[in-house]
């Protein structure tokens, strides 16, 4: 039995589409920061108990002297080499369609996908992602890692929600049209 666990991407990109710029650098993020405003992060983080993250953008977090923010969660960090649990992070090598097949016949809260761009486009094509958060910040970048990769198979998508903040960032909130 499937429960009613939703795959959630939770993502900020630029207008252009680009969630970093060349050499993986999220300086154009600052553009928005506001103190006092999470864009509505404390309240989804609630909603989730499981992320799904690939190896790179794990290993930037931790690199820009971070605890990783999902330990207190199932998490998954998918990559290419095997490596041992640390706590509830575990390093996940095995099929991605497979990780959501299993983690969606538990039950539980939602599951956040928390990038990046190739983890993304693999869960795409398989259309694995039930529900877009992409927060839109104003500016054009040029150049970068684009979030969604051409090749992709075509999805149709629902508008649930649009929210427009002081900061001049846009949310939108879409869910697959078969949800």
């Amino acid at each position: 039995m499937i429960s009613d666990r939703k795959v959630i991407l939770y993502i900020a990109m630029s207008l252009d589409g680009y969630i970093a710029e060349p050499n993986d650098d999220l300086t154009f993020l600052s553009i928005v920061e506001q103190e006092g405003q999470d864009y509505g992060y404390v309240d989804f983080i609630k909603t989730v108990d499981a992320v799904i993250v690939g190896r790179r953008t794990y290993d930037k977090v931790i690199a820009m002297g971070y605890d990783f923010p999902h330990s207190n969660k199932d998490a998954y960090v998918l990559t290419r080499t095997e490596r041992p649990a640390i706590g509830n992070v575990k390093f996940y090598i095995d099929s991605l369609k497979g990780l959501v097949s299993g983690l969606k016949m538990k039950p539980g809260r939602n599951i956040f996908v928390d990038g990046g761009a190739e983890t993304v486009n693999g869960l795409l094509k398989d259309n694995l992602i039930d529900k877009f958060y992409i927060s839109i910040v104003p500016i054009l970048l040029g150049d970068g890692i684009p979030l969604f990769n051409s090749g992709q198979p075509q999805q149709r998508l629902k508008l649930l929600e649009t929210q427009d903040f002081e900061k001049e960032l846009v949310q939108l909130h879409y869910a697959r049209s078969d949800n």
